[in-house]
């Protein structure tokens, strides 16, 4: 589901600390959260087009997620080179966990928002972001869409059972903490 929903977006990561305006749906403030410094990213030959470049959304997905109970994430099939997730089983009452990181240069953040309606713009630990609940009008998912420039994004996606306001939470949660491994804008 997520592996779908991560490539699809990709084809057309998080508390939200001040939603600004809408992205044609209503906004949803929420707490702010503090983050760490950046790793290095790069080396003199890197693309200076590409922020990502030397940069894995697999490493960037595990550091986030450290000490929660995630496997190491792995690659998507469809999209290795970008995207990245990992699942945490369901326990007892509480629903899996399903996260993904996709890393997409030359693509803004604000581009090929898949429900606008549910969408609202406000920031990541200070970075511009998006939110999105119920993307492709699936409950029990969010997303938050992060600027990286120059004119790239990272996107991060979480699915958990059909609560979509506890997906939400969870989101921003794990957009804090991938908001600062990022390349800086």
């Amino acid at each position: 589901m997520i592996a779908r929903a991560v490539v699809t977006s990709a084809a057309l990561a998080f508390a939200l600390t001040a939603c600004t305006s809408q992205v044609g749906g209503q906004a949803a403030p929420s707490s702010q959260a503090t983050g760490s410094t950046a790793p290095s990213t790069g080396s003199a030959t890197a693309d200076p087009d590409n922020p990502f470049s030397g940069v894995s959304s697999c490493s960037i997905l595990d550091q986030a997620l450290a000490g929660q109970g995630y496997p190491k994430a792995e690659p998507l099939v469809a999209n290795p080179k970008q995207g990245c997730r990992t699942t945490k089983s369901a326990s007892g009452n509480t629903p899996g966990v399903d996260v993904g990181l996709s890393l997409n240069p030359g693509r803004g953040y604000k581009e090929n928002v898949g429900n606008p309606t549910q969408a609202s713009e406000g920031n990541v630990n200070g970075r511009p972001a998006v939110m999105e609940r119920e993307p492709e009008n699936s409950p029990g998912q969010c997303d938050v869409w992060l600027e990286v420039k120059p004119n790239s994004r990272a996107f991060v996606l979480l699915a958990s059972g059909s609560d979509t306001a506890r997906a939400c939470q969870l989101v921003e949660d794990v957009a804090a903490k991938v908001e600062p491994l990022l390349p800086k804008n």
